[in-house]
C-alpha cells in the first residue's frame, strides 16, 4: 500500500472523508510501532550473539542503521531483513561450536587439591623445655678440647705485604707506557741517572761475544780444528798452528791476495779472496769477497763483504774494528760499516747455511769524480791521530780511544793511487740513518750512517825527464805509510826502488828520498814498508829485487841492508819482539831475521813446498798475562793458517831496542 496514494484519496474526499482517513492512519501507527518493537527485540537478540566479535563502531553502525529502518519502516511499510537474520544463523552456530569445546576442555582441566604446605607450625611448650631455654645456661662454662687428630701445622705470613699501584697503556706508543701515580720526580731522576743504554749495549755485545767465542772453541776442540799441535811437516819456527774454515762454496778456486790484522782487535783479521774464472753455484764469480775472522772463532767469517771491482788495499778503522775500508783498482775508495743490520743487506742461502753478503755502505764510484781518483788505488791508510802522535806509537795503544769512536767522532783516512795523487778523506758519522737514502750523498747505501767527505788531494809522483822516462818508465806509486809519532809525515813507495819523503802541510822536512846504498835509482817496485812498533822512527822497506833495507826517518842511506834472493812479496815487524821481522819472498820462502842473534842473515828461513803462498800478515800481543805472537800465512789452493811462533821469537829478550839504537849509531 502506497501512503502517498492514501493520502491523495484523503484530499478528494470532502467532509467525512477526512476523519476517516484520520482513524486509518492512526491503526497503521499502531501496526508499525508493533512491527517495530519486533524489529528492535530481534535486533537485541543478533546484538548479543555478535557482541564478542564486533566492536562498538558496529553497534552504532547497526543502531543507526535501525533507526534509519524505522523511519523507512514508518514511510514505506512492512520489510523482512534476510542479512541479519543469516547473520543471527552464523553467530548462532559460532556459539554452539564454542559452548561443545569449553564443555570439553573443562571435563580435561581440574584443579589439584591434593597437596597441602604448612605455613606455620608451632607446637606447645612443655614447662620442662620452658624451664630449660630461661635457666638451663645459667652457672656454665665453654670448654675447647683439641685432639691429636686436629693438630697439623700451617704457614702464616707475618711480614707485611708492599703494594703499589701502576699504570699501564697498551699498546705502548711512546717510552712512557707505565708509570706509578705515587712516584716521586726525585725517583724518577735518581732512576733515569742509574740507567745507561750505553753501557748496557756494550755489556751485552762483549757477554755475547764471550759465549760466542766459548761455543767456537768447544766446537772447533770437538772437530779438531784448534789443536795447537806440531805435526810432522810444521815449520821449525812455530809451537802449533789452527786452521780457519775457507771450505765454503762461495770461496772455492778464489785467490787470497791480502791478510790484514787489526791494530787494536788482534785477534780480528780480514783476507781478500779476488773474483774467480770458475763458474760456481753461487753467483758471486765476478765480486772480490772479503772475509772478518776472529782467530778465536775459525769455524766461519763474523762478516762477509762483496764488492763488484777487484781490490788492491785494505785496512780496518782505529780503535776497534767497526768499519773497512778498501781501495779498489777503478780507483774508488769504499767502506763497510759492521754495525749495520742485516736486514739491509741481501742474504742467500747455501746449503743449510744462510749468509749475509754485505755491500759497501758507502762508494766514492762517479760521485765524487772530481776530486777523487782516476787510477787504480794502491794504498789506503788511516792517519794516525794527533793524540797518539803526540805521546807515541806503542803496541796495545789505540790511534783512536773507542770512546771516542763510538760517540761518532771523525778521523781522517788517506787514500793513494798509481799516478802519485794523494787524497785526504774525513770519515763522519751521522747521527742517524735514512732508510730511503740521501738525496745530497749519492753513494751513500740507504740505511748507512757513516761517509767520506774530501777533504784535500796532494801530487807526490815526482817530475821525470823524458830521458828518464824511456829508460825506467812512468813514475808509479806503490805504497803509504804514515810516521806513527807524526801525522804530518808520509812515506810512499815508487817503482823506481825509492821512497819519498813529503809533509801533507808546513815545510817540507828532510831527507826527500831514501835510496840504495848504491847511488843511482833503478828500476824497482818498492813491495812493502814497514814500521817498527816499538822504535818508530825505523823502518823496513822490501823491493822486488829481493833486497831488504832498514832506514832511520832522519837519514837518506839505508841502516842496514840484505839480500832474500827472490822479490819481496811481504814485510813485516813481529808484535811481541822489536828486533824480529819475516819476509816472504817469491819463492814461497818465509825469512825470519833476529837482530839480537844475528844482524847480517836470517836465522831461520822455511820453504813451503807443498802449498804456495800468496800472502803473510803478523800477529800478536805482549800482554803480562798472554804473550803470544805468530803470523798468518794465506795459501794458494785458499787454505788460510795460523801459525804460532816459538817461545824464542815471542817472549822480548833485555835491551832489544837499544841494541837497535846501537846498529844506527854504527851505520852514521
Amino acid at each position: 500500500m502506497d501512503e502517498s496514494a492514501n493520502e491523495d484519496e484523503v484530499e478528494k474526499e470532502p467532509g467525512g472523508g477526512e476523519e476517516e482517513g484520520k482513524g486509518l492512519t492512526a491503526q497503521r501507527r499502531k501496526e508499525i510501532e508493533a512491527i517495530q518493537r519486533a524489529m528492535d527485540e530481534e535486533n537485541e537478540r543478533v546484538g548479543t550473539a555478535r557482541s564478542r566479535g564486533s566492536t562498538s563502531r558496529e553497534e552504532e553502525d547497526e543502531s543507526r542503521g535501525s533507526e534509519k529502518n524505522q523511519k523507512k519502516a514508518s514511510q514505506r511499510g512492512k520489510f523482512i531483513d534476510f542479512v541479519a537474520a543469516k547473520q543471527r544463523e552464523v553467530s548462532k552456530k559460532v556459539a554452539t561450536e564454542q559452548k561443545k569445546r569449553s564443555t570439553e576442555l573443562l571435563r580435561l582441566i581440574d584443579l589439584d587439591s591434593s597437596l597441602t604446605v604448612s605455613l606455620l607450625d608451632l607446637p606447645p611448650v612443655n614447662e620442662y623445655n620452658m624451664y630449660i631455654r630461661n635457666f638451663g645456661t645459667a652457672n656454665t662454662k665453654q670448654a675447647y678440647v683439641q685432639c691429636n687428630e686436629e693438630n697439623a701445622d700451617r704457614d702464616i705470613q707475618t711480614e707485611e705485604i708492599h703494594v703499589r699501584d701502576k699504570w699501564t697503556q697498551h699498546p705502548a706508543d711512546h717510552s712512557g707506557a707505565c708509570g706509578d701515580p705515587n712516584f716521586s720526580q726525585e725517583e724518577k731522576t735518581r732512576n733515569e741517572i742509574k740507567y745507561d743504554s750505553q753501557r748496557l749495549a756494550a755489556f751485552l755485545h762483549s757477554a755475547s761475544q764471550v759465549v760466542v767465542v766459548l761455543l767456537e772453541e768447544d766446537q772447533a776442540e770437538k772437530k779438531s780444528l784448534r789443536k795447537l799441535e806440531s805435526p810432522s811437516g810444521a815449520p821449525s819456527f812455530s809451537d802449533g798452528s789452527l786452521r780457519l774454515n775457507t771450505k765454503l762454496s762461495f770461496l772455492y778456486g778464489r785467490h787470497i791476495s791480502l791478510l790484514h790484522f787489526s791494530q787494536v782487535q788482534r785477534h780480528t783479521v780480514m783476507s781478500v779472496h779476488d773474483p774467480t774464472t770458475e763458474p760456481s753455484a753461487v753467483r758471486l764469480d765476478s765480486y772480490t769477497i772479503v772475509c772478518v775472522w776472529n782467530i778465536r772463532e775459525p769455524f766461519r767469517p763474523q762478516k762477509v763483504l762483496v764488492y763488484d771491482s777487484q781490490i788492491h788495499c785494505c785496512c780496518f778503522s782505529p780503535g776497534k774494528a767497526t768499519l773497512v775500508f778498501a781501495g779498489t783498482s777503478v780507483g774508488s775508495v769504499v767502506l763497510w760499516d759492521l754495525r749495520e743490520h742485516i736486514r739491509i743487506h741481501p742474504c742467500m742461502k747455501i746449503g743449510e747455511e744462510e749468509w749475509t753478503f754485505r755491500q759497501p755502505t758507502f762508494s766514492t764510484d762517479a760521485v765524487l769524480a772530481g776530486s777523487g781518483h782516476l787510477s787504480s788505488v794502491t794504498s789506503v791508510e788511516v792517519v794516525p791521530s794527533a793524540a797518539a802522535a803526540g805521546g807515541g806509537s806503542r803496541p796495545g795503544v789505540p790511534l783512536l780511544a773507542s770512546e771516542e769512536e763510538s760517540s761518532g767522532s771523525s778521523f781522517q783516512l788517506a787514500s793513494l793511487d798509481e799516478s802519485g795523487v794523494l787524497n785526504f778523506w774525513v770519515v763522519v758519522e751521522l747521527p742517524k740513518a735514512n732508510e730511503a737514502g740521501s738525496p745530497t750523498d749519492l753513494g751513500l747505501r740507504p740505511g748507512g750512517k757513516v761517509k767520506l767527505l774530501h777533504s784535500s788531494s796532494l801530487l807526490t809522483a815526482e817530475r821525470v825527464s823524458p830521458q828518464d822516462a824511456l829508460t825506467t818508465g812512468p813514475s808509479q806509486t806503490q805504497h803509504l805509510k804514515f810516521l806513527p809519532t807524526d801525522c804530518n809525515h808520509f812515506f810512499i813507495g815508487t817503482n823506481m826502488g825509492l821512497v819519498t819523503h813529503g809533509t801533507s802541510h808546513g815545510l817540507k822536512a828532510p831527507p826527500k828520498f831514501y835510496r840504495f846504498q848504491e847511488t843511482g835509482p833503478r828500476p824497482v817496485d818498492v813491495t812493502s814498508i814497514s814500521f817498527n812498533p816499538f822504535v818508530s822512527h825505523l823502518f823496513l822497506v822490501g823491493c822486488s829485487d829481493g833486497s831488504i833495507r832498514l832506514h832511520a826517518v832522519s837519514h837518506e842511506q839505508p841502516v842496514a841492508q840484505w839480500t832474500a834472493g827472490e822479490a819481496v812479496v811481504s814485510l813485516h815487524w813481529t808484535k811481541t819482539r822489536p828486533a824480529v821481522f819475516c819476509a816472504l819472498d817469491g819463492a814461497s820462502k818465509l825469512h825470519i831475521w833476529d837482530l839480537m842473534s844475528s844482524d847480517s842473515e836470517p836465522v831461520v828461513t822455511e820453504r813451503i813446498h807443498s802449498d804456495r803462498v800468496t800472502a803473510v800478515a803478523t800477529f800478536g800481543d805482549s800482554g803480562q798475562h798472554n804473550t803470544y805472537s805468530g803470523i798468518g800465512l794465506a795459501h794458494e789452493s785458499g787454505k788460510i793458517e795460523m801459525l804460532y811462533f816459538s817461545r824464542k821469537f815471542t817472549v822480548p829478550v833485555m835491551a832489544e831496542e837499544e841494541k837497535l839504537e846501537s846498529v844506527m849509531g854504527d851505520a852514521f
